[in-house]
């Protein structure tokens, strides 16, 4: 069987070390030694300013949304992960959905003015796949609006634009650490901003709001992270360069075997690098799609539809609206498996039965 992911499990005995060191000191979470390590790591490894590591991806929207006091609407892209437009409605706003861009599948900065009303509080748009979006004209336009800006970059980790970080960008960027990604720590996600204000309201957000002994700041949630995730991730952080040229290798074979397949792959950012955390494919119809995962299902081979639907009108607490790019798009992408022990025999495999697919 071949997955649509998995893990990267590094060796379990360093894994192990970091284990017994937990065990001695009896320190579980409440940002431990290795919580504190990991937080300051990955905020060497990545060059940015203020770095928060909190319990997951979902958290991290959360507390952005909370951390800038935002209300009323918030413009979003409705081709992304549930966690996206329902961290919105969870902070009691409402989300604005507006269309993405048929090449990047990114949302379309030229349509977000338009939508823009005087309840509009801020934007929140994802890095589809890890590919940046158009970072500059978003900031153009909240500047003008007098809007905040918070980037969902669950998959863009390690990922520069202009040859800054693009976590640099916003008011606040968000990452996820889940099992899933290509750096992980188990469970995990990231708080990311320039503003020293922000990160001191965040970092009391994630702990209860507590400011002291027996003082609260404000009013916070539980997004603290534990040890044994943090282990994870430190351990982890010694192999991010070889996942990411295994990870750019397989892309690369797929690129190749794939010339002649009736299908495209996202337009990425002219000025930024890639992090190969995904291969999305957008076939030339639904019905080839279904050819294409029903041909690789008998040989048990799994893709996923990611994202599929559109959230525009599959979330039962929110009116449907229709969007022409999205709901043509969403019904048409797929991702094939990627991950650090896929081999290049095994994607020889998966391209041959795509274009027999294609073919039949």
């Amino acid at each position: 069987m071949i997955p649509i992911t998995k893990p990267f499990l590094p060796p379990i005995d360093e894994y192990k070390s970091y284990v017994d060191s937990i065990w001695e000191r009896q320190w579980l979470t409440n940002m431990g030694p290795l919580s504190s390590d990991l937080e300051m790591k990955i905020k060497d490894h990545l060059e940015v300013n203020h770095l928060l590591f909190v319990t997951n991806g979902t958290i991290a929207l959360q507390i952005a949304i909370k951390a800038l006091d935002l209300s009323g609407e918030i413009i979003t892209t409705p081709f992304s992960f549930v966690a996206t437009s329902s961290s919105i409605v969870w902070e009691g706003c409402s989300p604005i959905f507006v269309d993405i861009d048929s090449k990047s599948l990114n949302i379309d900065a030229n349509k977000i003015e338009a939508a823009i009303t005087e309840r509009t509080s801020a934007i929140l748009a994802t890095h589809v796949y890890g590919n940046p979006c158009d970072v500059m004209m978003i900031e153009e336009i909240a500047s003008r609006n007098n809007l905040k800006v918070i980037y969902d970059g669950a998959h863009a980790f390690g990922v520069k634009v202009n040859g800054r970080s693009i976590f640099e960008y916003g008011d606040i960027s968000t990452c996820s650490l889940h099992a899933t990604k290509l750096f992980h720590s188990t469970e995990g996600g990231l708080l990311i901003t320039s503003n020293p204000e922000i990160l001191k309201r965040m970092a009391y957000i994630r702990n209860f709001g507590i400011s002291g002994f027996d003082s609260f700041a404000e009013l916070g949630i539980n997004g603290k992270n534990s040890e044994l995730h943090a282990a994870m991730g430190l351990v982890n952080m010694k192999y991010l360069k070889m996942i990411h040229e295994k990870r750019k290798i397989i892309t690369e074979a797929y690129d190749e075997k794939l010339k002649t397949l009736k299908a495209f792959k996202p337009k990425w950012h002219a000025n930024a690098t890639l992090n190969y955390a995904y291969y999305p494919i957008v076939l030339e119809s639904e019905q080839f799609l279904l050819d294409v995962k029903t041909m690789l299902e008998q040989h048990e081979i799994f893709t996923r539809r990611y994202f599929y639907p559109s959230l525009a009108n599959a979330l039962p607490y929110l009116p449907p609206i229709s969007l022409e790019n999205t709901d043509n798009i969403s019904k048409k992408v797929l991702c094939l498996p990627l991950y650090y022990d896929l081999t290049l025999e095994e994607v020889n495999l998966i391209c041959r039965l795509i274009l027999r697919a294609q073919n039949n």
